[in-house]
């Protein structure tokens, strides 16, 4: 080989890193999102961020920082579909948002058949609750906040029974979820979500890290350390159990 064609080879290397890499930056700005592939054990973690907002069916002003959920979810499906991610880690850290988005991005997440586990960093309120709670495992930092209320309704709403309804109906969904992808049982649920001593101008319960776990909707108090090795684990195990059904 000529001294050319060695330079040839090493400039394309270097040139398809760097593309790499700026793919991977653009990821990360525009998605929040980045695949963790150089650990020890050679497994692909793919890490998503839930900030925010959770945007619904209506666009958020520009100054506020969102999770939109039209992007989520076929990502979330192009993930299911992957052969080289083999488990997903999401880094929780939202007010909440658009009930209907929130609980689509939280049945999708349940859906996975790949291992996945939520890390709650800052808060996870509202409906960031059932997104919390939609992982396979589930840590919070000891500062991590959860906060469990009633179903809020903005704009014009007709004071009819039939509207109460709805709200019941729309609550009802999220408790059912909350406690069947948790250790909570829906009655605590329902009684955090209507408790009057706690929030100042509304109804509702805060949970800070140890209380989230004593109440059984998180599994355990952790930080990015500790949800790095239990998904690491999980990932570990099945492949075992795979690798003995063959």
């Amino acid at each position: 080989m000529g001294k050319n064609e060695s330079n040839i080879n090493i400039n394309t290397d270097d040139n398809n890193d760097n593309k790499k890499e700026e793919l991977k930056d653009k990821r990360i700005e525009d998605y929040g999102q980045v695949i963790l592939d150089k650990n020890k054990q050679h497994k692909k973690i793919n890490l998503i961020s839930i900030i925010g907002e959770i945007e619904g069916h209506e666009a958020l002003p520009a100054t506020t920082k969102t999770t939109k959920y039209e992007h989520l979810l076929p990502q979330l499906a192009a993930l299911e579909d992957s052969d080289e991610i083999e488990g997903i880690l999401f880094l929780i850290n939202t007010v909440g948002g658009d009930v209907s988005a929130g609980l689509a991005l939280a049945e999708m997440i349940a859906s996975l058949s790949k291992p996945t586990v939520s890390l709650v960093l800052g808060d996870s309120h509202s409906i960031g609750v059932p997104l919390a709670v939609a992982t396979d495992y589930s840590f919070i930092v000891p500062t991590g906040t959860m906060i469990i209320h009633p179903v809020r309704m903005s704009g014009t709403i007709i004071g009819a029974p039939q509207t109460y309804d709805y709200f019941k109906i729309i609550q009802d969904r999220i408790v059912g979820f909350i406690s069947h992808h948790s250790k909570c049982k829906k009655e605590r649920i329902e009684k955090m979500m209507m408790n009057t001593g706690i929030l100042s101008k509304d109804l509702g319960t805060i949970l800070v890290g140890e209380d989230a776990v004593r109440e059984g909707l998180i599994s355990e108090v952790g930080g990015i350390k500790e949800a790095l090795d239990k998904i690491k684990s999980m990932i570990q195990k099945e492949q075992i159990d795979s690798d003995k059904k063959e």
